[in-house]
């Protein structure tokens, strides 16, 4: 037999043809129920006979010779040089090596390049210059290398990747383990015996067997069906199982639902079904994540601030003091290396790794690991239905039980439970075997005599049996609405019939699955004998309900001001009830508006008007919810995608933020950024609460590293011009190994979240940051210019300078010391300020940070008060300065709350008026907000690309097509071309045993 499938395409409104259809002239006109479901497409059989052809690639393309949409299963195994027999174990290791692993490839990262990645970025880039300018180009005036400097900054460098390298080592073993453990099974037929192997192993011309319950692991023909049912929702989104006979395709993922099957492998691994949805993922040019491109601008900002002073410095001290080459070269080396944010780059990736390993406790595995940043911004949420915001398994609708005789509709249920097995059930008998919720009532106070299951022919199933209580034997049959109403003979009027129809359309819009079930009692004992005729008595409505959480899950979304739209591959009626259980609303579209657009005159003047507006879209193929997440960000929206199927991989990947839900497919967890690992959205909450946390610390510090950075280099730049002042690199360094430590331990800082979608505002962390920073070089150089033209502190408070009441000159060596412990103190000192949106001393830092800052300013005392470094240009200073300059930094300190507060209330204030009035005008003009990138851009924010890749996006693989079509004849067209590319590459590649 030909291989055939029946065709299933999305109906507007659930509509159908007639399930009877050919009618003789005599018999009254059979009535059109419009059932939810599909039509029927008669087989079709090969055109050829195979084994006339040669077994060529050009062949087996050439449709004139072979029909591409129907091979059938004995040309299956001519092409795969197989039997049903299976292979043997050398035969199976040969095409192992031939056809690879029967899995998604992974790309195992170098940990040593994974290390050194954490140097490759500008930032570093400078630091690493500032190091080869201390050891290569410091050899001047008679003067050897700057050794100490060149080690320090070696070692900051390496601290820095350590960090960095450690904290996301850790997370992308954690995600490993997760997927090691999901690795699944299949039973396989090698050397005539059947046996358990992981499905990796799998090869094409294997036999495989499987059975209720079971996933398919390979993409497979099948060669013997008994009573087969194989959900597809994983592949095609539709939550009703369909049913599969002999030569019919079955594809990887999917599961089997009743029945037992075996079958031969025509494809594994990327060249799978899954394999062809993910080489949609990754089709997009645009590299560089959301978080990267915000680097790139901070570190931008950082690189020219300090490149327009470096500049300066080198006209003013060399041209207009003219300083010897080497006195100029140290005051170039303090600005690069106390300017640049050397530990952004790691500061970030432990605040996000950290941050991952807290979102692991709520069940939600991070695999991208800046996706954590991107959630803290997403304004939608494009969800899956079937699986994610639906259990996806079918349920007795109590609410909508329809009743046509003297039974109540607790009656009816008890009645069709009768009537479906207990055992080896079906999607459809389990649902309503489970609505009774005592499942043993479906069997108790009756003895079965006969049950007919459910077969594609009769399209019902039926029981006979005898009633305990009474002795009577009694029949109940259920099924197609169409098929039972023809068997009823002793109610059936027609107003009945009218009222029947009646309620089967309402099933049919509101996307409701129709159940009929009829009833009659036998005369005598005979189980066989005729009974009394079938009376209708119900009509039951199946459904795939939603998830218990879900709903609250999308209010609490909401709340978070996150809109949620419902994108899913079943049917438009399916689609709006589902809403309208969920509170989403059932404004919702069928997908060819995408392509057709806005209906003429109606109320969106714009496609992407239309999509911003609706609730959801149903009948959607991957290329669909690709384009609806790609329009999405093209109007300025960061989107979260959700999805357990294959057909959902490449909108997970287009999107900002990928979720593959609990029970995923290897394709969806493989393009998703976050593995939920428990069922339900409720931990998607979690996630983008506490992705707001570490928004929130990420923001902190980049308004630090900013301000940190206008600070030194305005600072250390004023005082050389006005003072001459030639402070030591090393202390820069030593000053810059403190900030580290201390800044470290933001990543586990108390934050509270916003209660709306966060985003980068660079204009406003810049805008603090300049000002934060003018004030602190302010405060130094005030007292620098108090200690050098004044006695003040001589006078007050009795300290000197070795006894003496000035330094001896701007480079004294004790007023480098003081220098450096005032610039030490109230640089740290300024993270509570950035911290908090209030008064400092009104939001709790954690303890680890408050402690890290306590440690290093006792650090920088103590240094102070002992260090007497030969190398450098320092000497110890008394008890009495280390003292003045506590106080000092306390006094300027306070008024930093104050600067913070004039700043929202000006310059933040109208930043923010200016972005809302931009976001008015392109909301009225439907401009999208895009940004045209030169390609120089784009490189220089890919040097700040994500280093990990905790999963290895699928990679596109040799296969046929670069679209996805999800209609049933295009799938069996699909498996045929399969079989056809195994077969010709095995036609390349003889077997040796074949051969002999």
């Amino acid at each position: 037999m030909s291989a055939s499938n029946v065709a299933k395409e999305p109906g507007p409104q659930g509509e159908e043809s007639p399930v009877v259809r050919s009618p003789s002239p005599e018999e009254k006109k059979k009535r059109e129920y419009k059932e939810f479901g599909h039509d029927e497409e008669k087989p079709t059989h090969a055109n050829v006979d195979m084994a006339l052809i040669e077994l060529k690639a050009e062949d087996l393309y050439d449709k004139e010779k072979v029909d591409l949409e129907t091979i059938v299963i004995e040309d299956v195994f001519k092409l795969l040089q197989c039997s049903e027999e299976g292979l043997n174990d050398e035969e199976a290791q040969r095409r192992i090596e031939l056809f690879g692993p029967n899995k998604l490839e992974q790309e195992e990262q170098n940990a040593f390049l994974q290390f050194l990645s954490f140097m490759w970025n500008p930032l570093s880039w400078v630091m690493e210059g500032a190091a080869l300018v201390a050891i290569v180009l410091s050899n001047g005036n008679n003067q050897p290398p700057d050794w100490e400097d060149f080690i320090g900054i070696v070692l900051l460098l390496f601290i820095n990747s350590a960090i960095g390298f450690y904290e996301e080592r850790n997370a992308g073993n954690a995600v490993k383990a997760l997927m090691d453990s999901l690795a699944p099974k299949a039973k396989v037929r090698r050397n005539g015996s059947w046996l358990e192997i992981e499905s990796s192993g799998l090869v094409p011309g294997d036999m495989i067997s499987f059975k209720i319950g079971d996933i398919v692991p390979a993409d497979c023909r099948l060669t013997e069906a008994i009573n087969v049912s194989i959900d597809q929702a994983a592949l095609t989104g539709e939550s009703l199982p369909q049913s599969k006979k002999l030569g019919d395709q079955c594809f990887s993922g999917s599961t089997c639902k009743q029945g037992e099957a075996e079958g031969v492998v025509i494809s594994t691994g990327a060249n799978t079904f899954f394999g062809r949805a993910a080489s949609l993922v990754g089709q997009d040019d645009d590299t560089t994540g959301h978080l990267q491109k915000i680097l790139a601008q901070i570190g931008s900002f950082c690189l020219v601030s300090i490149g327009i002073f470096v500049l300066a410095e080198i006209l003013v001290l060399y041209a207009g003091f003219r300083y010897s080459y080497r006195r100029g070269l140290n005051n170039i080396l303090v600005l690069l290396i106390g300017g640049i944010p050397i530990a952004m780059p790691t500061v970030l990736s432990v605040t996000l790794a950290v941050g991952a390993q807290q979102l692991a406790k709520h069940k939600a595995i991070v695999t991208r690991i800046t996706a954590i940043e991107e959630l803290a911004g997403v304004t939608i949420l494009c969800s899956d239905k079937t699986g994610t915001l639906t259990t996806n398994k079918l349920t007795i609708d109590r609410a909508t039980i329809r009743t046509y005789g003297p039974f109540s509709a607790d009656d009816v249920m008890l009645l069709a439970a009768y009537a479906s097995r207990t055992e080896n059930q079906d999607a459809i008998d389990s649902a309503v075997v489970q609505a009774l919720g005592d499942v043993s009532r479906a069997r108790a106070g009756i003895k079965l005599l006969d049950f007919k299951p459910f077969n594609p022919v009769d399209k019902r199933t039926e029981i006979t049996y005898r009633e305990e209580s009474s002795g009577m034997l009694k029949r109940v049959t259920k099924g197609m609405t169409g098929i039972i109403i023809e068997l009823c003979s002793r109610n059936k009027t027609e107003e009945l019939e009218n009222r029947l129809e009646a309620d089967v359309e309402e099933f049919a819009t509101r996307g409701l699955r129709a159940l009929a079930v009829a009833y009659e009692e036998l005369d005598g004992q005979d189980p066989e004998g005729e009974g009394n005729g079938l009376e209708l008595i119900g009509l039951l409505a199946i459904f795939d309900p939603p998830r218990e959480d879900t709903k609250q899950t999308i209010d609490d979304a909401l709340a978070l001001g996150v809109k949620v739209k419902m994108v899913t591959g079943d049917q438009l009626a399916i689609a709006k009830e589902t809403g309208r259980r969920l509170g989403l609303g059932d404004h919702m579209y069928p997908a060819k508006v995408l392509k057709d657009g806005p209906a003429p005159g109606g109320k969106h003047l714009s496609l992407d008007e239309m999509i911003l507006d609706a609730d959801g879209f149903a009948g959607v193929f991957p290329e669909h919810k690709y384009e609806i997440v790609k329009r999405l960000q093209g109007l300025g929206h960061l989107c979260a995608m959700t999805g357990d199927g294959a057909n959902d991989a490449p909108a997970l990947s287009r999107a900002n933020v990928g979720i593959a839900v609990e029970g995923a497919t290897d394709a969806a967890r493989g393009a998703a950024d976050i593995v939920l690992t428990e069922p339900g959205l409720s931990t998607i909450v979690h996630a983008i609460r506490g992705s707001r946390v570490i928004f929130q610390r990420m923001r902190n510090y980049s308004i630090y590293a900013c301000a940190v950075t206008i600070r030194i280099v305005v600072c250390f730049a004023i005082l050389a011009f006005a003072f001459k002042f030639d402070f030591p690199p090393f202390m820069v360094l030593i000053i810059a190994l403190l900030n580290d430590g201390t800044i470290m331990t933001l990543s586990v800082d108390r934050v509270l979240p916003s209660m709306t979608p966060d985003s980068w505002d660079l204009a406003e962390i810049f805008a603090y940051a300049v000002a934060y920073g003018i004030y602190l070089t302010a405060s130094t150089v005030a007292l620098v210019t108090i200690i050098l033209q004044t006695t003040f502190f001589y006078d007050k408070f009795g300290v000197t300078f070795n006894g003496n009441p000035s330094p001896s000159g701007p480079n004294d060596y004790q007023l480098h010391m003081i220098v450096y412990l005032q610039v030490a103190i109230i640089s740290q000192a300024l993270i509570f300020v950035t911290r908090s949106h209030g008064f400092f001393f009104m939001e709790r830092p954690s303890v680890a940070l408050f402690g890290a800052f306590c440690v290093a300013q006792l650090v920088s005392s103590i240094i102070a008060a002992y260090a007497n470094f030969g190398f450098t240009q320092i000497q110890a200073i008394s008890g009495g300065w280390i003292g003045i300059v506590w106080v000092w930094n306390i006094v300027w300190f306070a008024p930093l709350d104050w600067i913070k507060f004039a700043m929202k209330a000006t310059v933040i204030k109208k930043l923010r008026q200016r972005h809302e009035a931009a976001q008015a005008a392109q909301a009225i003009t439907g401009v999208p907000i895009t940004r045209t990138q030169s390609r120089a851009a784009s490189i220089h924010e890919s040097l700040y690309s994500n280093r990990v890749s905790f999963i290895r996006r699928a990679a596109r693989k040799v296969g046929f097509g670069s679209k996805i079509t999800m209609k049933p004849e295009e799938l069996q067209r699909f498996s045929s071309i399969q079989a056809q590319r195994t077969g010709a590459t095995l036609a390349r590649n003889p077997s040796r045993t074949a051969a002999a």
